[in-house]
């Protein structure tokens, strides 16, 4: 299948040819409460997030949390191996049942009245139970939230959508990514939580741009060379470069191009090349030799939006391996300072009454990849400006 091109798992009306292919989302889609609302519901609460890794919550009882939109989610481990999700809301009072990242628990008891929870959601115990006429215990077990695992990755969404699986977006590069054996894959460290003045739009938006990687990004010139090559799929986007083997650089490149040891489990063709994927709607991760990283922008108001970075790598006590997947951080910290220095002045610009749209280069598949699901989604984002207020509630 070429890049840019559609497969059997895309929902009717996304395939659609897009008559504003060569313009950009307009700005007033970046601060616009009413939209924002809109797309919250159409784009967000339907998507799969990533939660966690299986081996996060490696024995029963062990759990992971995600808060965003407004809603907390649980994924647990049964006592039988099994991966449930859940609404982290007890059925009495609404009261958060766990608080935190992660915890352990044979059961799951409220803070507030005592209600307990089995860890498959049943409700088990409820103190002076016989003091609440309405109550049926196999009706009040926890509300179930739908949970799918890829490549050992635990997956969440709010409510069904027209979206497929993530197996399913990420099928086309199925075959690239086995050999990184990410189901074998161990934390590295907590998650990381930052917060942007930006639109959630904003980050995916400068993910997949491939234009300002010569412009702005001068260590990772260095590091790739002419070899930065993007391309779009249905539900995914690629982009990757391959570590030039010069002397340039400051000294964490220098000594990440040195060092890197050989990968064995991958093929030669991984063994120095950088791979990013960004998935629909609003995750990427970066897949290298050593290890692997997961990125979300979740959001938090029309101009504000939270990234949530997790990493992973194969068990390995080698010091030089150690030492190259530090090299490694200590690039993409300058990396990740410099996009967010970008995207919070694009932010900015997109509030300024001298810009509504801009033209679309060919080159930039990317972009308009996710734009044409946008403009799917909701047709007012065609609109160079703001419709007249209440336009989401119209007929």
């Amino acid at each position: 299948m070429r890049p840019g091109t559609l497969d059997d798992d895309t929902p009717s009306g996304f395939d659609a040819p897009d008559p504003d292919a060569d313009w950009s989302l307009p700005a007033w889609l970046y601060n616009d409460p009413e939209y924002f609302a809109l797309e919250i519901e159409r784009a967000i609460r339907p998507s799969w997030q990533i939660l966690c890794h299986e081996s996060d919550i490696a024995e029963a009882g062990a759990y992971r949390t995600l808060d965003y939109l407004g809603e907390s989610v649980l994924a647990v481990r049964g006592t039988g191996g099994e991966i449930r999700a859940f609404a982290n809301v007890c059925r009495h009072r609404a009261m958060r049942l766990v608080e935190g990242p992660s915890g352990c628990a044979r059961k799951l008891t409220c803070p507030y009245h005592a209600w307990t929870y089995e860890l498959d959601g049943r409700l088990s115990g409820v103190p002076s139970k016989g003091d609440y006429p309405a109550l049926r215990l196999e009706d009040n077990g926890l509300a179930p939230v739908a949970v799918q695992i890829w490549r050992g990755f635990v997956f969440v969404r709010l409510e069904p959508g027209p979206f497929p699986s993530v197996a399913a977006m990420m099928a086309p590069y199925d075959a690239e990514i086995a050999p990184y054996r990410l189901e074998d894959m161990r934390g590295l460290a907590p998650e990381r939580l930052r917060e942007r003045a930006v639109n959630w739009k904003q980050v995916g938006d400068n993910y997949s741009d491939n234009l300002h990687i010569p412009v702005a990004h001068d260590g990772l010139t260095r590091l790739f060379g002419k070899s930065y090559r993007i391309e779009a799929r249905p539900w995914v986007d690629r982009m990757s470069g391959a570590i030039d083997e010069g002397h340039k650089g400051n000294f964490w490149e220098r000594f990440y191009r040195a060092h890197l040891p050989r990968a064995g489990h991958l093929p030669e063709a991984s063994q120095r090349r950088w791979l990013y994927y960004r998935l629909w709607p609003n995750m990427a991760f970066d897949l290298y030799a050593d290890q692997i990283d997961f990125m979300q922008w979740l959001p938090l108001t029309p101009t504000t939006s939270v990234l949530r970075e997790m990493a992973y790598a194969l068990p390995s006590d080698d010091r030089t391996m150690k030492l190259v997947r530090y090299a490694n951080w200590r690039i993409n910290r300058v990396v990740n300072k410099e996009d967010t220095w970008l995207i919070e002045r694009v932010q900015r610009g997109m509030g300024s009454a001298s810009y509504e749209v801009g033209p679309i280069g060919r080159s930039e598949v990317c972009l308009r990849s996710f734009a044409r699901k946008i403009r799917a989604l909701i047709p007012e984002a065609r609109q160079h400006r703001a419709p007249a207020a209440g336009w989401s509630r119209s007929p």
